[in-house]
């Protein structure tokens, strides 16, 4: 995201960048135009020189946190915070509550795409708040980190999260038939190709891509998760909470979530998402690992 930004938008000084680890801002820095980008050695200095600030962390406990460093060091009257993390529609509100009584302006923008997306400036974002804040925010979403955006200019925050909660359960859900379709065609002796074949005919896109990266054996060689199964976990969690305090229950994503938990067991912090195919694969008689 910030890679788009610091290419594309019209700022008028380097982008500001702070990662709680130091050399990975140097490492990307490294990779951006001279002189477009400045590293800042702490939050609060990060967040006193700039006018925009954009945060995208990985857990609610962690959004709050970095949120009372943030109003612990100084003034934020005037400043735009543009919260693009996917935490409870509950811990958006409460965050935008406290900068809005000091005086900040803010935006809550969770964003829908794979990492491989967030490259090359294709993600979707999700932007609720009051339209002129919106207004200020979208300068950096389409054309720039995102290939669209679904407007909810005016509405609460916590309807922003509520569809980004919503719309990964559709993940989880179309990994989840993925791997169960994936399994049966290779148990059955049909053959994944043939599978494979269907799904890029009827089902391109997000589908064919998990496909691929389910078959290919990523979901068990790759060093580092694309979409980490404890945060997946989490995501479904918030969901089952939107869900239980509606009196609906979604079944779906009660065997999905079930699945990421036998990831866990077997990969640990490591596991993806796409090793829901693997846990099914042990569940059928099959080694986790394919071949």
């Amino acid at each position: 995201m910030a890679k788009n930004v610091v290419e594309k938008a019209e700022v008028e000084h380097p982008v500001l960048i702070y990662n709680r680890t130091k050399q990975r801002s140097i490492d990307f820095a490294e990779k951006l135009p001279a002189g477009k980008t400045e590293i800042s050695d702490s939050i609060p200095e990060g967040v006193a020189k700039a006018d925009v600030i954009f945060t995208i962390l990985a857990k609610d406990d962690i959004v709050e946190t970095v949120v009372d460093t943030i109003l612990e060091a100084g003034d934020v009257k005037g400043k735009l915070f543009v919260e693009c993390s996917t935490i409870h529609p509950d811990t958006t509100a409460r965050v935008a509550k406290r900068f809005l009584e000091r005086g900040a302006e803010f935006v809550a923008a969770p964003v829908f795409g794979a990492p491989a997306m967030a490259e090359v400036g294709q993600l979707v974002g999700v932007l609720a708040g009051p339209r002129a804040s919106v207004e200020k925010a979208r300068q950096f979403f389409k054309g720039v980190m995102a290939r669209s955006e679904i407007d909810m200019s005016d509405e609460p925050y916590e309807k922003a999260l509520t569809l980004k909660l919503i719309g990964n359960t559709f993940i989880l859900n179309m990994v989840e038939q993925l791997s169960e379709g994936l399994v049966l065609s290779e148990k059955s002796g049909l053959g994944t190709q043939y599978l494979h074949q269907f799904v890029e005919n009827i089902f391109p896109g997000p589908f064919v891509a998990y496909s691929n990266r389910i078959q290919s054996g990523a979901y068990h060689r790759m060093p580092y998760p694309l979409f980490p199964v404890d945060l997946a976990r989490k995501d479904a969690r918030h969901a089952f909470s939107l869900a239980e305090a509606c009196g609906v229950r979604m079944r779906n994503l009660e065997v999905a979530d079930a699945h990421l938990a036998a990831v866990k067991e077997h990969d640990g912090e490591k596991g993806d998402i796409a090793g829901i195919y693997g846990a099914l694969r042990a569940e059928s008689g099959l080694k986790y690992e394919n071949n």
